[in-house]
């Protein structure tokens, strides 16, 4: 598979992720992060107290947005992607696991441990001040892919941005999405990191094989995660000049 192949879906991929990253990160649709940041007051109600216990809650998450969020460093917020999000999609990777070998077989749990650790990479590099999407793309084909891909300055990509929800399924639904766009790179999806030797073992196991595959999914996912942070501190001053455009055309991979 060429180049031009990979980088396409994994544009397309970081096109569905950053706005669902966004509404995670700014949206505060109740106003329970704003809530957060105030103190009560001899005027509040009983409806105040109610969503100030709720905002205590979602303080305690150290959820993106919170007075509780803004007190950690960049490394922590980078393992709160890993830690919060990155486990409730690992449910939905490790599932399939539950029927045992028969599923296992199948591409479906590589397409969507793909899909969940593309999500949580472009996270961990946002936190770490890489926000451009073509830094994403060459970020991903290195860690996932083992692609160290070059970026010419062409033409921006102008296909409009998928309109994304903001409902509580809106993670899911993305990384179906992101799953959908990465079927034309299959050949890909094994090259990601996976669990280790003994619990791919026991994913074959039906039943057991759920337990395994979600606790083999984590620790594939943190070491994902760590080759990311090494990948944004070892192409930092690269990652900060490469433009939105810069995906659509390949040149060489060095060899």
């Amino acid at each position: 598979m060429n180049d031009r192949t990979v980088v396409t879906a994994l544009d397309r991929a970081v096109a569905i992720i950053d706005p669902v990253l966004d509404i995670l990160a700014e949206r505060d649709p109740v106003g329970l992060k704003a809530r957060t940041f105030r103190k009560p007051t001899a005027e509040d109600t009983a409806i105040d107290t109610v969503l100030d216990t709720l905002a205590k809650t979602l303080n305690a998450t150290d959820f993106p947005g919170t007075a509780a969020w803004l007190e950690l460093d960049a490394e922590a917020r980078s393992w709160w992607w890993v830690a919060r999000i990155g486990a409730l999609n690992t449910v939905a990777v490790a599932f399939p696991s539950v029927f045992g070998v028969l599923v296992n077989r199948l591409p479906l749990q590589d397409l969507l441990g793909f899909a969940n650790q593309s999500m949580v990479l472009v996270a961990v590099a946002r936190e770490n001040g890489v926000t451009d999407r073509s830094a994403h793309v060459r970020m991903l084909a290195s860690v996932l892919c083992g692609r160290e891909v070059d970026l010419d300055g062409s033409e921006p990509d102008t296909s409009p941005t998928p309109r994304r929800e903001c409902g509580p399924f809106a993670l899911l639904h993305a990384m179906w999405d992101v799953a959908s766009v990465l079927k034309d790179v299959s050949s890909e999806l094994a090259k990601r990191p996976h669990s280790r030797g003994i619990y791919r073992v026991l994913s074959a196991i039906p039943l057991v094989g759920g337990v395994a595959g979600y606790v083999g999914e984590r620790g594939a996912l943190s070491r994902a995660a760590k080759q990311g942070l090494g990948w944004v501190h070892a192409n930092a001053e690269s990652s900060s000049h490469v433009g939105l455009g810069e995906v659509s055309r390949m040149i060489r991979v060095p060899q």
